[in-house]
C-alpha cells in the first residue's frame, strides 16, 4: 500500500495564531507552492511522501495534516457511517494502535470527545470487519493519529502525519521557568530578519530557548534530526528509506566550524545550567556563551552591529509588578548606552510595562504567547539615540 505516499492530497500544516507568515517563509524555502494562508496555518497540495520532508525541517509548525476525505455529516450517526466507509485497513495495521484528535463545532454534538469515540469505533470496526481483530486506541499521539475537522455539516478526515507537536523541537528536558515555545520562539528570531552571522545575544535567557534556536537556525540544524518518532512511520505503506534519506540530507547540510557568536546570560546559575544542558542535547553547547550575571553585566561584542533579544517576565504568571516597572526601565538604559549600533527586541505581553523602557520603538510585531497578546518590540540603538517615551 505505497498509494497514498506518492498520491496528492490537501495538506493543513497548522501551526500557532501569528506565526503562519513565518511558517510561509519556511514552506517557500522548501520549494513548496501555498495553496492559501490563514492565520494559524497554510494549505498545500503535496502527497504523504512530502509530508516527512516537511515535518523533519520545519520549526514553526504544529502539526501536518494529510486529508482523506471530505463529506457532509449532520450528527454522530452519519459521521461514523460516512467514516467508517474509508478503507481504514489499507492504512493502519490491524495489530497497530491509533488515536483520534478533532476540532468540531455541531450543533448536535456537546463535547469533542464524543465526536472522537464515533471516529474511533468507525475505524475500528472497519478494520475489525476485514481482520476479525479490533486495533488498539487511546489518548497517545506516538503510533497512528487521525484528526476529524467537523465545522456544521461539512466534515474532512485528515492523518496527522506529525503525531506529538513539532511545535516542540525535542531539545528541552528541562523547561525551566514559564518557557517560550520552541515554535514561537524560532519565529520571532525569524521576524528580526537577523542575518545569521553577526552576534546574537540573550540577556534573561531563561531555559535558553532563543538562544539554543539561534543556534540552531544559524547552522541549519533542523528540528527532525533531533526526533525519530513521527505519525507517517505508522502510516501502512511508510518506507523508512524516504525518512532516512531526508535525514542524511539534513545532517549533510548542517554547517559546520561556523564563526558564530552567540551569547546567553541570567541571573539564576539555576537557569544557566538548565540552559546549558538544554542546549547539549540540541548538539549547539559548543555554539553559546553561556554567563551567569545579571543582565547589565552582559558582554556586548563591539566589532560588529548585531542583535540583542529580550524576553523578561511580564506579570501574568510570574514577578511583581512595581518591581518589574524598574527592570524594564533599566533594559531601557542598558540598550540605550551598551548596545550601540545594535537592533533591540523585546517580547512582551505587557504595554503598561514596554512604555517603561523609555525607547521608541521602530516596529511592534504581532504575536501570541499562548492565549495572551503579546508584542515583539524592535528599536533601533542608534549613537546618542534620543530617549522618548513610547
Amino acid at each position: 500500500m505505497h498509494q497514498v505516499f506518492n498520491t496528492p492530497s490537501k495538506v493543513i500544516i497548522t501551526c500557532n495564531k501569528r506565526l503562519s507568515p513565518y511558517l510561509e517563509l519556511e514552506v517557500k524555502n522548501l520549494g513548496f507552492k501555498p495553496v492559501r494562508i490563514f492565520s494559524t496555518g497554510l494549505e498545500l497540495k503535496v502527497s504523504l511522501n512530502d509530508c516527512i520532508r516537511l515535518n523533519l525541517n520545519l520549526r514553526c509548525a504544529s502539526q501536518v495534516l494529510y486529508s482523506l476525505q471530505e463529506f457532509d455529516a449532520e450528527n454522530g450517526e452519519e459521521l461514523y457511517q460516512k467514516v467508517t466507509a474509508i478503507a481504514w485497513e489499507k492504512l493502519i495495521d490491524f495489530g497497530g494502535y491509533f488515536s483520534v484528535t478533532s476540532n468540531v463545532d455541531n450543533s448536535t454534538i456537546t463535547t469533542p470527545l464524543f465526536a472522537n469515540l464515533k471516529v474511533k469505533d468507525a475505524i475500528a470496526d472497519r478494520i475489525k470487519s476485514v481482520h476479525k481483530i479490533r486495533p488498539n486506541s487511546g489518548p497517545d499521539y506516538t503510533k497512528t493519529v487521525v484528526h476529524l475537522y467537523w465545522k456544521n455539516e461539512k466534515a474532512e478526515i485528515f492523518l496527522d502525519t506529525s503525531g506529538e507537536t513539532l511545535a516542540k523541537h525535542s531539545y528541552r528536558k528541562i523547561p525551566g521557568k514559564a518557557p517560550m515555545l520552541e515554535a514561537l520562539a524560532a519565529s520571532t528570531i525569524l521576524a528580526t530578519q537577523w542575518d545569521f552571522k553577526s552576534p546574537f545575544i540573550n540577556p534573561m535567557c531563561g531555559s535558553g530557548t532563543l538562544a539554543i534556536e539561534a543556534a540552531l537556525i544559524a547552522t541549519g540544524r533542523t528540528p527532525g534530526l533531533l526526533r525519530m518518532n513521527y505519525g507517517f512511520m505508522h502510516i501502512l505503506g511508510y518506507e523508512e528509506e524516504v525518512f532516512f534519506t531526508e535525514r542524511r540530507r539534513l545532517k549533510d547540510q548542517v554547517v559546520k566550524n561556523q564563526d558564530l557568536k552567540i551569547i546567553a546570560t541570567d541571573i539564576s546559575e539555576d537557569a544557566i545550567d538548565i540552559s546549558k544542558k538544554n542546549a547539549k542535547t540540541a548538539g549547539v553547547d559548543q555554539l553559546i556563551e553561556f554567563y551567569a550575571c545579571d543582565f547589565a553585566d552582559t558582554r556586548i561584542p563591539q566589532d560588529e552591529a548585531g542583535i540583542i533579544m529580550f524576553n523578561p517576565e511580564y506579570g501574568e504568571r510570574l514577578g511583581v509588578h512595581s518591581k518589574l516597572e524598574a527592570t524594564y526601565a533599566r533594559i531601557g538604559d542598558f540598550m540605550k548606552k551598551e548596545c550601540k549600533g545594535y537592533t533591540g527586541y523585546i517580547f512582551t505581553g505587557n504595554p503598561d510595562l514596554a512604555k517603561k523602557i523609555g525607547l521608541r520603538a521602530s516596529r511592534r510585531i504581532e504575536f501570541y504567547n499562548g492565549k495572551l497578546d503579546c508584542r515583539l518590540l524592535e528599536y533601533e540603538l542608534y549613537d546618542g539615540s534620543r530617549r522618548t517615551l513610547s
